[in-house]
């Protein structure tokens, strides 16, 4: 894509910082460092986000993705665990429309990154929580 600054980085217009590269993926330290090691997974094929992968490049992208997290993890050796965080669509925080994934080392709980879920159980019954499930289990078996 044209204007896509991921697509500039693979096309080595832009410089980055690589930790790993082949045919399919391309992978570099995120310039923010939101921890030491922060690592961008990127397929090289522009899709905007998890909507547009099919089951091919999925399963390329995502099977490369327990070996960059080893490469971290040996690189810093004080690494006590890892986020994988994937944003899809503006709504859920996607900055940059080409489809990527954040490694995020984490050293600590005092190492300036944040993740939390709130608790909204209280919220649904089991009828609700039945519903909610047979509705994703209807649109899966018409993805088969």
């Amino acid at each position: 894509m044209e204007n896509c600054i991921f697509c500039k980085i693979i096309n080595k217009e832009i410089p980055s910082y690589p930790v790993y590269e082949d045919d399919v993926v391309y992978a570099f330290l995120d310039i923010t460092q939101t921890t030491k090691g922060h690592t961008l997974v990127i397929p090289k094929q522009h899709v905007t986000d998890i909507f547009e992968y099919d089951e091919t490049l999925a399963s390329e992208l995502f099977s490369r993705i327990p070996k960059i997290a080893r490469a971290i993890e040996q690189a810093f050796p004080e690494c006590q665990g890892l986020n994988i965080v994937n944003n899809n669509r503006e709504l859920a925080y996607q900055s940059v429309f080409h489809s990527h994934i954040h490694l995020i080392p984490r050293y600590s709980k005092e190492d300036d990154f944040g993740l939390t879920f709130n608790d909204n159980s209280q919220k649904y019954s089991t009828e609700d929580m039945t519903s909610i499930a047979q509705a994703i289990q209807e649109k899966v078996k018409n993805h088969d």
